[in-house]
């Protein structure tokens, strides 16, 4: 039986867990999957036994302060394979846990939309929000600042299309931009039937929506 690594947790916060990762020689660290990206920086030089999946050993060399990454999904036991104790710090990029939250309020965000539920919509609004529409006077199209000029936009919409839908909703998102996707399909008051496609590019602060920026495209007969 081996002598297990001794682990101290230096980070462990939403975005990044750092763990230091003490060996005394021939210590291992039992076999583990790794849930995340990760990087290693090496606190002193040494060499480590790698174990494995499919029996597969093989040795590799660290420096002190010579880092490497690895991506999410590596499995293997490590072992010390160094006459004298060696450390390595573990940084590993953690979920963000705002992300599964903003993807969240993005599908009640579309729901809303074709539900014509202003209330929610709203409710999904940062409490300083503004909306940018695809048309206007201006070369970001019309802007419209505060939760109240916000809401007027969104009942102007629904006043001026009686019957609308916002189909095929695809979300994507990065760090505080959302992208929202869709094929939006209304009719006017006048009885004219628009179909377009389009997108949001949403900004979020915290978990609601700061900013709505729209685009569509101009459909030429």
């Amino acid at each position: 039986m081996r002598p297990k690594a001794h682990p101290v947790v230096h980070i462990d916060d939403a975005r990044f867990k750092a763990t230091e990762w003490r060996f005394e020689p021939g210590a291992e660290t039992g076999w583990h999957v790794h849930g995340h990206d990760y990087v290693i920086v090496p606190l002193g030089d040494g060499r480590l036994r790698l174990e494995e999946p499919g029996d597969v050993v093989r040795g590799t060399d660290l420096y002190r302060h010579v880092p490497y990454s690895r991506r999410t999904g590596v499995a293997h036991n490590v072992i010390n394979d160094s006459d004298a104790p060696l450390a390595f710090l573990e940084v590993e990029a953690v979920e963000d846990t705002l992300s599964p939250a903003r993807i969240a309020v993005m599908d009640r965000y579309a729901r809303a939309w074709n539900a014509r539920d202003v209330s929610t919509l709203m409710d999904c609004m940062a409490p300083d929000c503004a909306f940018q529409a695809a048309a206007g006077p201006h070369e970001d199209g019309r802007r419209h600042e505060g939760r109240p000029a916000v809401e007027a936009a969104y009942r102007a919409i629904f006043d001026a299309f009686p019957e609308a839908e916002w189909r095929d909703a695809a979300h994507s998102l990065a760090g505080d931009l959302g992208v929202s996707r869709w094929r939006f399909s209304g009719t006017d008051r006048t009885g004219l039937t628009v179909t377009v496609d389009g997108c949001d590019l949403l900004t979020f602060e915290g978990d609601r929506i700061a900013l709505k920026d729209s685009y569509r495209k101009a459909r030429s007969v």
